[in-house]
């Protein structure tokens, strides 16, 4: 950073950058982005009826909604919102507002292909979360198969191409 330059991560908050977050936070992060799949859920569910209101309005039902197949949506939804989030700039909306970012072995954001398996192994066994708190190293069951980390990162956005320094992956 120049001299003279303002940082953007919190005063309070510096000692932690660029360390593994531990289960609370990153049980926070990820009840924020279950939120934001339910939203992005029945946001899909009521434009869908709107799309059918519209071209027949005279024989309208809502759709009925079973148990499987909206578990088989909510989980797709999830992953490819996890994947994409994690693929683009590291951090869904969830780790944008704690501060959390997933980075690779290098310190980067995961690729495309390890962000996708990643978020299939987070939606699909959740429980791996907890090894985190069990681990000397603050890693789930995920980020041990991958070698990934979550580390605390509150910069507005990660430079093009460039790890984060002090991450201990």
């Amino acid at each position: 950073m120049t001299e003279g330059a303002v940082s953007p991560i919190p005063r309070e908050a510096r000692p932690y950058q660029g360390h593994r977050a531990g289960l609370v936070t990153r049980s926070l992060a990820a009840t924020i982005d279950a939120l934001v799949v339910g939203v992005l859920l029945l946001s899909g569910y009521l434009g869908l009826n709107g799309l059918l209101f519209l071209v027949s309005p005279r024989t309208f039902q809502f759709i009925d909604t079973s148990f499987l197949p909206v578990l088989t949506v909510g989980a797709g939804v999830s992953i490819l919102y996890l994947a994409a989030a994690w693929a683009a700039t590291g951090r869904s909306y969830g780790c944008h507002v704690i501060g959390l970012r997933v980075v690779d072995r290098r310190g980067r954001h995961p690729r495309p292909l390890a962000a996708l398996v990643r978020a299939g192994l987070c939606v699909f066994v959740p429980i791996g979360l907890f090894w985190c708190a069990v681990g000397r190293n603050r890693r789930s069951l995920q980020d041990v198969v991958l070698r990934t980390s979550v580390v605390y990162d509150w910069r507005p956005r990660a430079a093009k191409g460039a790890a984060l320094t002090d991450v201990a992956v």
